[in-house]
């Protein structure tokens, strides 16, 4: 998973960047709210750790504009030295999926972290087989079968492909992407990216038509669109023509 992590007290940055590294998460830091808020612009996290009392902008505050600017936003944990039930309430009911009450230990922050990545829809993807209408992947194997025939993908190829399934209809940043795939290597080549995902759209005929097509967001990465409803809808269409 990617993370954002965000608190003025680097104790605790610290503390929960050394469980994040252990666990073999990729993350970056802040120290100011403003900070966070130019990167959800320009960055895809699955999840943010946000402190409450963030110079700049607070937790709260923070966790009310992602959810209400971006298209997908992240998981948002609040960071909190507060244990008054109110002020928790209060941070979920602006859109946080959890909380976080300092001090705690590192292996409840990470629990947390990662349960909130699952209920989010983020984080590892354990299940061998998975099928996206016409599509089936086979994660042990590297394969993607499209309408029953497999389709002939490089390890690479097949991990873009994959991350684009499992994250479908959310814009993906050129550096989540470059992280997931290829780890923290700053010198891949921009149209390193672009040609993998050229050839992925190219080989599995990712078009509307076929139910999924992956998009160019200008000035931020890609993002796969699912079709698919509609596409069995206009078969269902056609065949009652034929008939």
């Amino acid at each position: 998973m990617r993370i954002a992590v965000a608190d003025d007290d680097q104790e605790v940055l610290a503390q929960i960047t050394s469980c994040l590294e252990t666990s073999g998460h990729i993350f970056e830091t802040f120290r100011n709210g403003k900070d966070l808020l130019v990167a959800l612009r320009r960055e895809t996290y699955d999840v943010v750790l946000v402190d409450w009392n963030m110079p700049g902008a607070t937790g709260p505050e923070v966790v009310a504009w992602g959810n209400d600017t971006l298209e997908q936003p992240p998981a948002f944990i609040l960071i909190t030295s507060r244990s008054d039930k109110a002020d928790i309430v209060k941070g979920l009911e602006q859109g946080a999926s959890d909380y976080i009450v300092k001090p705690e230990s590192e292996e409840v922050i990470l629990a947390r972290i990662e349960a909130a990545a699952r209920r989010h829809g983020a984080g590892s993807k354990s299940d061998r087989f998975q099928t996206f209408g016409a599509y089936k992947l086979d994660r042990l194997n590297e394969v993607i079968e499209h309408n029953g025939e497999p389709v002939k993908l490089t390890s690479k190829e097949f991990k873009v492909a994959a991350l684009f399934f499992e994250n479908l209809n959310r814009p993906l940043s050129r550096s989540y992407i470059f992280s997931q795939i290829w780890g923290n290597m700053g010198d891949i080549a921009t149209r390193t990216l672009d040609m993998h995902v050229s050839r992925v759209r190219s080989k599995l005929q990712l078009r509307p038509h076929n139910g999924f097509a992956i998009q160019t967001v200008f000035g931020f990465g890609y993002r796969m669109d699912a079709f698919f409803e509609e596409a069995n809808a206009e078969k269902v269409e056609a065949g009652a023509a034929v008939r």
